[in-house]
């Protein structure tokens, strides 16, 4: 007997996804190795406790350590992978991870997504401008509004380096092992995922009943379904739906420009805000937060055009 269709669909949704998501997560494998081997490298030799002490004047006006900010600018330079592969390597604590996330979620990948950005007609200075401000912006609204309570922000640990060279080894395989682990399974069942709600069409059906949302947001309704993918797959995932979008003439330039002040430092809201998440990070402080923000840029950006035109 032949499976019903809703299971061949179902079928043909994890084929369709799995080998990109294997693809997707040992290039992560690969880059999650280099990094965490390279911070345990830089931990050994007190290169991070000589940072911390470096850039902690700085950071402490966010309620960071410098140990964080490292996770921060790999994050910006690499990714949101790069950013979580810091992390496990550093003892922070909830309240610390949840700022470092915030800041990481708004401003990651900063050239491959600006590039996408910039492709679909908005201002590829002006986009990294939003996206660090808006980093910055997001880590200072999250430590002078989060409880100083929640969680602890635990002291650097940095390895002595009269500690065996076979101790820290063996910690960082142990410790990386579990890593990968995680999120590799974590990578392909959300990818699994985002395949199933396009293959049955949830994400058109929600982009109609979101658009009310949108208003509140500043954005206008045709923009729905991109928001949603920006949401779901991302900016560099989503780059060929939106531009499909714009080169079909269902969006404006300038309705797109509203779009991109608004995603640029609120999107994937799936896959790399639960990542921080898995890590320990709290939820709704990451989403909240950004979501003010991209708030903000949306509406003073129509006001600026507006007083332009």
């Amino acid at each position: 007997m032949n499976p019903p269709p809703a299971l061949d669909r179902i079928g043909a949704a994890f084929r369709a996804s799995f080998p990109k998501a294997v693809r997707i997560a040992w290039w992560m494998v690969r880059l999650t190795v280099v990094v965490s081997l390279g911070v345990e490298i830089l931990r050994y030799f007190g290169v991070i406790a000589w940072m911390s002490e470096s850039l902690s004047p700085v950071f402490r006006l966010i309620g960071l350590s410098g140990e964080a900010s490292l996770a921060f600018l790999t994050g910006y330079f690499v990714n949101v992978y790069g950013a979580i592969a810091v992390v496990e390597t550093l003892s922070l604590g909830v309240r610390e991870l949840t700022i470092t996330g915030v800041m990481a979620l708004c401003a990651h990948n900063m050239f491959v997504e600006t590039a996408v950005q910039k492709k679909t007609g908005s201002s590829i200075v002006r986009m990294v401008a939003v996206r660090t401000l808006g980093a910055l912006a997001g880590g200072f609204l999250a430590h002078w509004l989060m409880p100083g309570s929640i969680g602890t922000t635990a002291p650097a640990t940095v390895p002595p380096v009269a500690q065996p060279l076979q101790t820290l080894a063996w910690s960082w395989l142990l410790s990386t092992g579990y890593l990968l682990l995680r999120m590799f399974v974590l990578i392909i069942a959300l990818s699994f995922l985002q395949r199933l709600l396009v293959e049955f069409g949830v994400i058109r059906r929600l982009s109609k009943a979101l658009r009310p949302i949108l208003k509140i947001f500043g954005l206008p309704a045709k923009a729905s379904f991109l928001w949603i993918v920006a949401n779901v797959l991302g900016l560099a995932y989503g780059a060929a739906v939106m531009l499909e979008e714009i080169d079909n003439g269902k969006i404006s330039a300038r309705e797109v420009d509203l779009l991109n002040h608004h995603i640029g430092v609120a999107h994937s809201n799936l896959e790399d805000l639960i990542l921080f998440v898995a890590c320990g990070a709290l939820f709704w402080w990451l989403l909240l937060i950004r979501w003010f923000l991209a708030w903000l840029l949306v509406w003073e950006r129509r006001v600026e055009l507006r007083i332009r035109n």
